[in-house]
């Protein structure tokens, strides 16, 4: 099939070389001529696992082209998704310019044929039909500057009566880290449309996804496509984040009560995740959740909640709960080297989850700037950011090279993120090397035994 995805962010990029490698015939939209540039060359300009890969496969087979061209994309693809970004505003809602403008942009550029418009953008409930009406305006505008008053249609317009298009709600549900795997082995695709032919389109596209042609274990059954209307696909896709979001409060609640009565959450989790009615993914406590979509889904769900004058508490003391959490670090830091000024800590992560280079509302910023603010000296150490040298949004720290840099002259390490790496690193030569050889484990992710024998005194969340 034919597709065009607009905006190569993470979502749009990992969906697009996706689609291309299953065989479709991919067209990929942005607006920036550098980051295109990158594309074409068969680099991702994100940090995800397989996605290079995926992408050069997709170019060599004459699967994907990348451009800057909207109306290019536009007359090519008989299923046009919108994957451009929605970040959250000051309010918590989320800020839908870039969906409008490409919307319209669309509408401007539609030349006939019957299109499906895929929101594949997290936008707040009732964006289907909103989208509708802005593809609507773009035709009409394009409409006014063909027809001169008086005159005839020119053959390159539509008049907006003779529009023919679908916009159907596909709402994404990657994990940052994981997006390819989970593409080829999701857990369900929702769709959510009013027609049966722009559905029937989709479940077309789909189809080697749900049969799982592509699958880690082709043996599974078939894949679940629930088909729902516009507003309640939208809906799911904030209910879903929201969950978990809540279940990752939950379990750090309860670790805060464990560090009090002498409890081991870890141990609680798996108590409790062992109950199938609870299951045991998201019960991790640490130090909170962040990235690009638990914190402005939650925020947006709790939004629209008030626009319709419904006060979510639930959600809003998840939400409370995250924000304590992230000072939890701080707290163990005071009561083990007490005073702050004038030490020197080093942070172990910085992306806000590992196998990705993220830093979107990052746990780490906000103990970067309290530890500033305290007087601090803060060095770290991150896989993917010391190794590509991105620096936006870090500054006061030192980022260093390698982990034995960054233990030299610590007063106390903070785990923050927990890649894989950091479960192999010498941490006997580390603690020779520190002052004070303290870890702060916020992610529950080190074995305490290991650290203690490696001369560390171990500190962890709940344990």
């Amino acid at each position: 099939m034919r597709v065009c995805v607009i905006g190569t962010g993470y979502v749009g990029l990992v969906t697009g070389a996706c689609l291309a490698h299953i065989g479709h015939d991919v067209i990929c939209v942005d607006n920036n001529e550098e980051k295109v540039k990158i594309m074409k060359s068969g680099q991702s300009p994100i940090f995800e696992p397989g996605l290079s890969e995926i992408m050069q496969n997709a170019i060599q087979n004459g699967k994907i082209q990348f451009t800057t061209d909207l109306a290019a994309g536009v007359n090519h693809g008989d299923i046009l998704f919108i994957a451009v970004g929605t970040p959250p505003l000051p309010t918590g809602e989320s800020d839908t310019r870039y969906v409008e403008a490409v919307a319209k942009g669309i509408g401007v550029n539609l030349n006939g044929g019957y299109k499906v418009i895929v929101n594949k953008s997290t936008v707040p409930i009732g964006s289907g039909d909103w989208v509708r009406m802005i593809v609507m305006d773009g035709i009409t505008e394009r409409q006014k500057t063909l027809v001169p008053a008086g005159g005839v249609p020119s053959e390159e317009g539509i008049p907006a009566s003779a529009a023919k298009f679908d916009v159907v709600s596909n709402p994404e549900f990657l994990r940052e880290g994981s997006a390819v795997f989970d593409t080829f082995n999701p857990d369900r695709i929702v769709l959510g449309g009013n027609n049966p032919k722009a559905i029937a389109m989709m479940k077309e596209l789909y189809a080697p996804i749900v049969e799982r042609q592509h699958a880690e274990d082709k043996s599974l059954p078939p894949v679940s496509v629930l088909v729902t209307d516009l507003s309640s696909a939208e809906m799911i896709k904030y209910a879903a984040n929201a969950f978990l979001a809540t279940k990752i409060s939950f379990i750090n609640e309860v670790a805060n009560i464990c560090d009090r009565v002498g409890a081991d959450v870890t141990q609680v989790a798996k108590g409790i995740g062992l109950d199938s009615r609870i299951g045991n993914k998201f019960l991790n406590a640490g130090i909170g959740w962040g990235g690009s979509c638990f914190p402005k889904d939650v925020s947006a769900l709790i939004h629209t909640a008030d626009d319709y004058g419904y006060e979510a508490n639930l959600m809003k003391a998840a939400v409370s709960v995250n924000e304590r959490q992230r000072l939890i670090a701080l707290e163990k830091l005071q009561q083990v080297l007490k005073i702050l000024k004038g030490k020197t800590v080093g942070l172990l992560g910085l992306t806000f989850k590992p196998d990705t280079d993220d830093l979107r509302d990052a746990p780490a910023l906000n103990l970067i700037e309290q530890l500033n603010r305290l007087g601090a000296k803060v060095k770290a150490y991150d896989p993917i950011i010391s190794q590509t040298g991105m620096r936006h949004g870090l500054s006061g720290v030192v980022v260093e090279t390698d982990a034995e840099r960054l233990a030299d002259g610590c007063d106390a390490l903070v785990l923050v993120t927990e890649w894989e790496q950091f479960s192999n690193l010498d941490y006997a030569k580390m603690a020779q090397l520190m002052i004070h050889p303290v870890v702060i484990d916020g992610r529950n992710f080190l074995d305490p035994e290991t650290m203690i024998r490696a001369g560390f005194q171990y500190v962890g969340v709940g344990r």
